[in-house]
């Protein structure tokens, strides 16, 4: 094999370039271990040897542009990539070496490109996963970075004709625009040269022969001059990638479509350069035309589908009004959000969005946190409250302490998770992919099997009867029909306030059978409330309560909250107050001395005992707490934890859906029962240990249930994992380490109601959109290969398959909830 002046032992074999010190790449070629200088020369040597290309190494007289050298601009700015400062915004450290990091690809066109991408990167050594999305076109690649940089893999993914860059939601954007811009340019060139051309094509169809073969000759040289901007720039995209797809060995979704329309073009312009044959200038020109509009049109609608998604990363501002001097001075600076530090006090305006997580310290205003929790009604903030980066600040100025910043905010939070769910493909997607690339390998056989049985019929009529089929047969509504819909109601539900964290989850509520409800925090708000009041001598229950709040005014306890905010009239002044930590409180009020606490404790100025009315109270399971004087009990009071409001909502549209509900609880069995029969739960299981609770779901499991358990996401986090689908309550503080399949950022049961219909719609037209698409192609296949379907009409066919499944999908957001 030649060898170029300047090359030596440490040169690649590809390019020619010195080969770093750090790398130790090699593709065999004539049988030979060669070094490589990057991933890139690798991959391009492994393709030519791949390809039986070998001879070009034999013979070539000069050295390629190295994929360092083709793109230095490019990779120039990869090797930044590289840098720990760098990653800090969107790589993830997993463990001592393992990294994983949110990309956005440019260049992605179809599922076949999905699935080259994954191949091509999940092979490089060093990586362990990639996951990519069609729909948002985002990937999640994980890699061991002591044996590959990210530089690397992204040189890698440049080498076979996409472009990968560090997910930004601006960045995101601006591919967007350029791809709707570029489509859009290409689309009118594409219209344009179909309008022209059919100028040129009807007088011919309307001469009917009496045309003179001069006159005819100029119409068709004319045709050709105006298709060939249509070819080599509308069509671009569509041979460009079926070339990558068959250099790659892959039959991708463009590769009927670039020999369809290449076949016709180049038999077209044999036509007119030999001045006989047909000519189907026209019939290219229109299917570019309306394949092109039908893509553009689902682009538009894609980009429609995610934006709710995309919306979340775009919350946060990119600058904060910081107080340095707060509060002995109040002049504020401008700084940027990411400089903001926890302890910092930052000035929010009335309409502006609050910069992180942090809590009031001044100021009285209310915040709309819809797109994070889906609550749509203001909610109220006062010095004390927490506020959540992202919200907007309603009504009047607020100073806030920072709390989190950067990847501890709860928006951070909440886009990882979205993140997750992306990056995952629930089986049936895989399903839907895999029978896409046989569907087309199988089509390209049909059509080989066509052309040849029409050429012996009649060969007039072989080629634009095989474009057709080429054409007509549509695999590309196949790969969108279950992705699309997923990641509309994703969107959707993100905005009623139930966070999708697991590519599977939607499908999996949807099918459930059994929902298993723990009690505290879910069916119950977790919060104590006053249940009952029993006065035993002679005051009223309003004025044991008042005395009650009264001495537990400065308590910060929860049951001495529940008694404060259940009574809202004036208190009697307390004198000195004597708090007896795990016991009570005892105080003077109106010269009297009172105590309040534990049952002992309250009676212990008297020494007296419990009225006998009282057992029965001590045997529920709540809490009870006494008040008494030097004179014996006065009152007993029964706190327990609140039911949330909707909870019976909830409850009454599963079992009129004919689901199987279970209370399953660590409480005791009187408290557990007292809730189940408010709401109507037959099956109680109540005193259960989180192992008693994962033994129960497996059960079920094994019994054929489908089985959702809603928790807290933390407490119960291994009955959860051990669910089909689970549901966790979304408004602690520990957001991010939740494993849950959902999570109910609002806290409102409601949303998990509507969000169950929600997922069941969305399997609907899942099966819908399926259906369609098996129906049109084999409805449509043996109408083109009986001679049925024009090429043209084949190009709306195929535009209108496409797009008719993404216009399905989008009916999931404007889903009436009950």
């Amino acid at each position: 094999m030649p060898f170029f002046f300047g090359m030596s032992a440490s040169s690649c074999y590809h390019c020619g370039l010195p080969i770093p010190d750090d790398v130790d790449l090699s593709v065999k070629i004539g049988g030979e271990t060669r070094a490589m200088c990057c991933y890139g020369c690798q991959a391009v040597a492994q393709s030519i040897v791949e390809n039986g290309l070998e001879d070009y190494y034999r013979s070539r007289d000069a050295l390629p542009e190295s994929p360092r050298e083709a793109m230095p601009a490019v990779l120039e700015q990869l090797a930044l990539f590289d840098h720990a400062e760098f990653q800090k915004s969107f790589v993830k450290e997993l463990g001592e070496s393992e990294r994983e990091a949110s990309l956005l690809l440019e260049g992605i066109t179809c599922a076949a490109c999905i699935w080259l991408n994954e191949q091509h990167v999940g092979k490089l050594p060093g990586v362990t996963a990639v996951d990519i999305n069609y729909a948002t076109r985002r990937a999640r690649v994980r890699w061991d970075d002591s044996r590959i940089k990210l530089s690397d893999i992204l040189a890698a993914i440049a080498a076979i004709g996409y472009r990968a860059y560090p997910y930004d939601a601006a960045k995101n954007e601006e591919i967007s625009r350029k791809e709707r811009r570029d489509a859009l340019w290409r689309l009118w060139v594409a219209g344009f040269g179909m309008m022209q051309v059919m100028m040129y094509a009807y007088p011919v169809y309307i001469a009917d022969g009496d045309m003179t073969a001069d006159v005819e000759g100029l119409m068709r040289w004319a045709s050709l001059l105006l298709t060939l901007p249509v070819i080599f720039y509308s069509s671009a995209p569509f041979f460009r990638n079926a070339w990558r797809d068959l250099k790659l060995r892959r039959v991708g979704m463009d590769v009927p479509v670039a020999l369809g329309v290449g076949a016709a073009f180049l038999a077209s312009c044999w036509a007119t350069f030999t001045q006989g044959g047909e000519v189907y200038f026209d019939s290219v020109t229109m299917f570019i035309f309306f394949l092109l509009g039908g893509r553009y049109l689902e682009m538009n609608a894609r980009q429609k589908a995610i934006s709710v998604t995309e919306a979340l990363a775009k919350l946060l501002p990119a600058f904060a009004q910081r107080l340095p001097g707060f509060p002995a001075e109040r002049a504020a600076e401008q700084c940027v959000v990411a400089d903001l530090r926890a302890g910092d006090y930052v000035l929010v305006q009335a309409g502006a969005i609050v910069p992180a997580d942090g809590r009031v310290v001044e100021g009285v205003s209310s915040t709309n946190e819809s797109l994070l929790t889906g609550e749509s009604r203001p909610v109220p903030k006062s010095p004390g409250e927490l506020v959540t980066g992202g919200s907007i600040n309603a009504e009047s100025p607020l100073v806030v302490q920072i709390d989190q910043v950067g990847e501890g905010t709860r928006l951070s939070a909440i886009i990882q998770l979205m993140e997750r769910a992306a990056a995952e493909k629930p089986k049936i997607v895989e399903l839907a992919d895999r029978i896409a690339s046989y569907f087309v390998a199988a089509l390209l056989l049909v059509s080989i099997a066509v052309a040849i049985g029409w050429y012996l019929v009649d060969p007039a009529k072989a080629l634009w009867i095989t474009v057709s089929v080429l054409v007509v047969t549509c695999p590309c509504s196949l790969s969108l029909a279950t992705p699309i819909a997923l990641t509309v109601a994703g969107g959707a539900l993100a905005k009623d306030g139930l966070l999708v964290t697991r590519g599977h989850a939607i499908e999996t509520l949807a099918r459930a059978t059994h929902f298993v409800f723990d009690k505290t925090g879910t069916l119950t708000t977790g919060r104590m409330h006053l249940v009952d009041t029993l006065p035993t001598a002679g005051l009223s229950g309003d004025e044991c309560l008042a005395l009650a709040a009264a001495l537990e005014h400065a308590s910060e306890h929860p049951l001495a909250n529940a008694l404060r905010q259940a009574f809202s009239g004036d208190l009697p002044q307390v004198g000195e107050v004597r708090n007896e930590p795990g016991q009570g409180i005892e105080s003077l009020v109106g010269g009297r001395r009172y105590r309040i606490g534990r049952p002992d404790y309250a009676l212990g100025l008297s020494a007296g005992n419990l009225p006998e009315t009282a057992a029965h109270w001590l045997e529920s399971g709540d809490t009870v707490v006494a008040l008494g004087d030097e004179t014996g009990c006065l009152a007993l009071f029964r706190i327990g934890d609140e039911l949330r409001a909707e909870s019976l909502a909830l409850v009454n549209y599963l079992r009129a859906a004919g689901k199987k509900i279970v209370l399953l609880t660590g409480d005791a069995e009187s408290v557990a029962r007292r809730i189940a029969e408010s709401l109507g739960i037959e099956d109680v299981r109540a005193g259960v240990t989180p192992q008693g609770k994962h033994e129960c779901v497996t059960a079920l499991q094994a019994a054929g249930a489908v089985v959702a358990m809603v928790g807290d996401g933390v407490n119960d986090a291994p009955v959860l994992a051990q669910a089909q689908v689970s549901v966790a309550m979304g408004g602690g503080a520990q957001l991010a380490r939740t494993q849950s399949d959902f999570v109910l950022l609002s806290e409102n049961l409601d949303h998990l109601r509507f969000g169950l219909q929600r997922a069941q719609r969305t399997l609907s037209i899942i099966r819908q959109n399926l259906w369609w698409s098996f129906a049109y192609n084999f409805v449509a296949l043996p109408l083109a290969i009986a001679g049925y379907v024009t090429p043209w009409l084949a190009g709306i066919g195929m535009s209108a398959s496409s797009l008719l499944v993404v216009l399905n999908s989008l009916r999931i957001q404007r889903q009436e909830t009950d």
